[in-house]
């Protein structure tokens, strides 16, 4: 018999018609098509074990190379030309774009602030990266948040290894942080709604707190929250008017080091407390 006519699973086959003249049925054809499906699902499962691309990578990164320019054309304020290396990990880890809705993914990685509803903004992705690395802190910190808003500068945090407890005054936002949040992975990012000029008593002491909306005072509940020689980062101004971000360190006596760093505009602290 030549090579040919026997095949082999997914090679050719000969005739299949026996002395006498019936045509039967081909097993070489049923085995070229089990061999073809078999191909098929191999390809299929690798398909499905190879890694997504991630479309917003290089966008990404284009961002973090345009933070760390504003941060040298900065540094005399900052007082460093270069963010320490854990924020910049998590500004090129962190995807800004679950963070925003749907119909802004698009402008997810402009360096500026966006609406996420009910008056409120993710703050700008510069802002977001000073403010962490103003805070100082290190893996294992526990860090209070007032004003969690979208849950970009709580996933941040997390990324840097905090364990971070923040309060969010609007329900929906806070539920939709919590849900996005725990989406990601961040079980490091505690989320509750509240009044967050309040605090988090429960978890307190803090080694960080960080306020992402303005106001013309300190938070007193906060500052009893924080450890000595924590430090709050937070702006410090009236609403309409150009605020002070501002580093506040506490001291062993109760009072504060205070620090200007830059003029931002920030959404004020809304709620009874903070009015």
């Amino acid at each position: 018999m030549s090579q040919s006519a026997a095949g082999t699973p997914c090679g050719p086959a000969g005739s299949n018609r026996p002395a006498g003249g019936i045509e039967r049925p081909n097993p070489g054809i049923a085995a070229r098509l089990l061999c073809l499906l078999l191909t098929l699902s191999v390809l299929r499962i690798a398909m499905a074990a190879a890694p997504t691309e991630d479309p917003f990578a290089d966008r990404r990164d284009r961002l973090v190379e345009s933070i760390e320019l504003q941060v040298e054309a900065t540094s005399d304020s900052l007082g460093t030309d270069r963010l320490e290396p854990r924020v910049i990990r998590a500004m090129r880890t962190v995807p800004r774009e679950r963070f925003v809705p749907a119909w802004l993914r698009a402008q997810a990685y402009l360096d500026a602030p966006l609406p996420i509803g009910r008056g409120q903004t993710i703050s700008q992705p510069f802002v977001v990266a000073v403010m962490s690395h103003l805070l100082d802190i290190s893996p294992g910190d526990r860090v209070y948040e007032l004003g969690t808003g979208s849950g970009y500068q709580a996933a941040v945090l997390a990324q840097m290894g905090a364990e971070v407890y923040s309060v969010e005054i609007v329900p929906e936002l806070a539920e939709r942080a919590a849900a996005t949040l725990a989406a990601l992975g961040y079980d490091n990012a505690h989320v509750r709604q509240g009044d967050g000029y309040r605090g988090w008593p429960e978890a307190a002491p803090f080694d960080g707190v960080i306020v992402t909306a303005a106001h013309p005072e300190i938070p007193e509940p906060l500052l009893q929250q924080l450890k000595v020689g924590g430090r709050m980062v937070m702006p410090v101004g009236d609403l309409g008017h150009v605020q002070q971000l501002m580093v506040l360190t506490k001291q062993p006596d109760g009072s504060l080091a205070q620090r200007r760093v830059l003029p931002v505009r920030f959404v004020p602290i809304t709620g009874p407390s903070g009015r």
